[in-house]
């Protein structure tokens, strides 16, 4: 399931390094970055619930990535 292109996080590692970025290296941290989203995600939403909302605020997310 990938939903992150993998230009921007071509961009990312660049961006961060200098150094030029194999496909494999940009498709194994999209991997990762999609699992961790996915993650706060869930983690966020019950945040949102537990406060009786349908919508997920950036605080929930803020929330959900200190956990």
């Amino acid at each position: 399931m990938v939903e992150l292109p993998l230009a921007a996080v071509d961009r990312i590692i660049r961006k961060a390094t200098g150094i030029r970025v194999s496909e494999e290296a940009a498709k194994a941290l999209t991997d990762y970055l999609e699992e961790v989203g996915m993650n706060v995600s869930r983690e966020a939403s019950v945040y949102a619930k537990h406060a009786n909302r349908k919508t997920i605020t950036d605080a929930d997310i803020r929330l959900a990535t200190k956990k």
